[in-house]
């Protein structure tokens, strides 16, 4: 017969890598725990480096805002007198520890305690007049800060004419369809802006700027003769010539700064050396006049808290709504797969269970859907059911031929006697004979149900010996001479070598004597029945064969040959065919020995038994 598929010579059924059950469990469980770990580690890097994004950003436009405050409060206060109130607000806003000091880092303000120590280092300086902080906002510019307006600061007359001039200029660009707006700056003077920050058109230029409204007024006059004349001095020292005259305006595309026409008149006519000096006077010339409206140059300090201690970092909402979304994720996900996996390993134990429940009666099956181990198990399951139908047929079938072949030898002598008994035939010693006969056939099938059901109780006894295998074949043929003489068949003996057997001889015999019986009854006269030992060196075991010349078994029969009370013949008898005992005590006395039997046959041409059994050493002469 063929090994099933899948199975090996142990019937251990070998499955997969990735159809085991094992496999599965890991892979999944390994999945799911590098999801979770990936997930995690990327909500922790992504949610980590993007808060300390925003907190660094936050913490930089914080500084900036805050430089750019105290440079405000700078640019409009000529000390730092009030300037406790502002700090405490600022440091309130942002979280931060704000400290101004002189140089030599004596204390002007302080968000903190005087115990608190100062940090190392300054974050940056305070000086409205080499700092622009409010031109550009979030950056640094090297100048002056337009928000120090000193002595060009307009009186309230100036702002209301210069003011009336602006929305005149406004109304008359409107009408030539440009939308401008009107914005004060720090000193007061408003400046008329364009939406897209200039005027293309040539006649609203022509009609609308007559210049009125760029001229100084009184107050930025004197500021700007006071101006020119520090610039004069500075530029004579520089040794340019200053022979030129001297003319000033206001260019309302400076966002009101006083830009004096003599640097722009200068720099067109000058080298890059003079072009440098006449800019290097002109800064100079307006911070000394700027100097005396401005708070004294300090130190900024910055720290974390109004302690100064380590930055607290607290996740924002949205942040902890990612990682709890996440996990949420994550969970939700590992539950789906855990429930996905666990139902496709349920379902089957489930089906197992429901038909292990059923009446066994009814020897239910289950379905096998997988090949994994769940597969395997439903497929042992469903061979294990298929193996107690069977069993339960013949044990039913053996109940009906035990009774039935216990039956006909007891009828017949119950019927002799009962004749006998009344008279009506005569004990004579054919009687006596017949009787006999009847009495050996029930010993006989006595003793078989007594090896078999020692065999199956395992408590079948061997006295292992070392056996000659030509000695054997010559003790089988011996006893079974008579018999095979009365059916004319010859009977005959064949060994290749002397091969030794491991084997109780006696049981043996009987093993043998059931085949060459059974042969002999199956082959026609002038047939042949050989009986032949040959010793395998390779698998260290004896081969026997009983090979016969007579009518051979049906394809469709021969997995049968061994099963107890079959027949290939069901009308025959015990008389004609044996009780179907022979062949069954054959294959546990072979087994019982450690050894395996097999059948072979050729319909209209013979049948092979073959045993193989353990070798043994020859023993040692003397």
């Amino acid at each position: 017969m063929k090994r099933a598929r899948g199975r090996t010579r142990t019937g251990a059924v070998r499955i997969p890598l990735h159809k085991r059950l094992l496999v599965r469990l890991l892979f999944t469980s390994v999945l799911i725990a590098v999801c979770s770990v990936a997930a995690t580690a990327w909500l922790a890097v992504a949610t980590t480096t993007r808060a300390l994004k925003e907190e660094q950003g936050q913490a930089l436009a914080d500084d900036m805002d805050i430089l750019a405050r105290l440079s405000g409060y700078a640019a409009t206060h000529p000390d730092w007198s009030g300037v406790q109130a502002t700090v405490h607000a600022l440091s309130a806003k942002t979280g931060r520890r704000i400290a101004l000091t002189t140089a030599d880092r004596t204390r002007v303000a302080d968000s903190a305690s005087h115990a608190t120590a100062l940090p190392p280092h300054a974050a940056a300086t305070v000086d409205p007049l080499r700092t622009d902080t409010y031109t550009e906002r979030g950056a640094q510019l090297g100048g002056i800060d337009p928000r120090v307006v000193g002595p060009y600061l307009l009186s309230a007359g100036e702002r209301a004419e210069i003011g009336a001039l602006a929305r005149a200029r406004q109304r008359c660009l409107a009408r030539y369809g440009i939308d401008a707006t009107v914005h004060d700056t720090p000193s007061g003077r408003p400046v008329v802006i364009g939406t897209d920050g200039a005027f293309n058109s040539p006649f609203a230029a022509d009609d609308c700027e007559d210049g009125r409204l760029d001229a100084p007024t009184p107050t930025e006059d004197k500021a700007l003769t006071g101006l020119q004349t520090r610039a004069r001095s500075c530029l004579t020292r520089a040794g340019v010539p200053t022979d030129q005259p001297v003319l000033a305006r206001i260019s309302g595309t400076d966002r009101g700064v006083v830009t004096p026409d003599f640097v722009i008149e200068y720099a067109r006519a000058g080298d890059a050396k003079t072009q440098r000096a006449v800019q290097t006077c002109v800064d100079d010339a307006r911070r000394a006049q700027l100097d005396p409206y401005v708070a004294p140059v300090v130190e900024l300090y910055l720290g974390i808290g109004d302690d100064g201690g380590a930055p607290r970092w607290n996740m924002s909402p949205a942040n902890k709504a990612k990682v709890f979304g996440t996990a949420g994720l994550v969970l939700a996900l590992t539950v789906a797969v855990s429930a996905v996996v666990a139902t496709r390993l349920v379902r089957p134990l489930r089906a197992l269970t429901v038909a292990a429940q059923q009446p066994p009666d009814q020897h239910a099956r289950v379905p096998v859907t997988t090949r994994d181990e769940t597969g395997i198990l439903a497929e042992a399951f469903n061979d294990l059911a298929e193996r107690r139908e069977r069993l339960e047929a013949q044990r039913k079938a053996l109940v009906s031929d035990v009774a039935h072949e216990l039956r006909s030898p007891l009828t017949n002598i119950r019927g002799w006697l009962e004749v006998t008994r009344d008279g009506l035939v005569e004990p004579d010693a054919e009687l006596l004979g017949a009787l006999h006969e009847e009495a050996l056939v029930l010993q006989r099938v006595i003793d078989d149900l007594r090896d078999l059901a020692a065999a199956d109780a395992g408590t079948l006894r061997l006295h292992r010996e070392p056996v000659p295998a030509d000695e054997l074949l010559a003790q089988v043929a011996a006893a079974h001479r008579v018999a095979a003489d009365t059916a004319r068949v010859a009977l005959r003996t064949e060994t290749e070598g002397t091969p030794w057997l491991d084997a109780d001889p006696v049981r043996l015999r009987q093993a043998l004597g059931n085949l060459v019986t059974n042969a002999v009854r199956h082959t026609p006269p002038e047939g042949t029945v050989t009986l032949t030992a040959r010793r395998d060196g390779e698998a260290d075991v004896v081969v026997l064969e009983a090979a016969d010349t007579g009518t051979g078994i049906a394809a469709e029969d021969l997995p049968h040959v061994f099963d107890r009370f079959w027949r290939a013949e069901k009308s025959r008898s015990r008389r004609t065919g044996g009780s179907g005992l022979g062949l069954p005590i054959v294959r546990h006395l072979v087994a019982a020995h450690g050894g395996t039997v097999e059948a072979a046959s050729t319909p209209g041409a013979g049948s092979v038994f073959t045993l193989r059994l353990p070798a043994a050493a020859p023993p040692k002469d003397g």
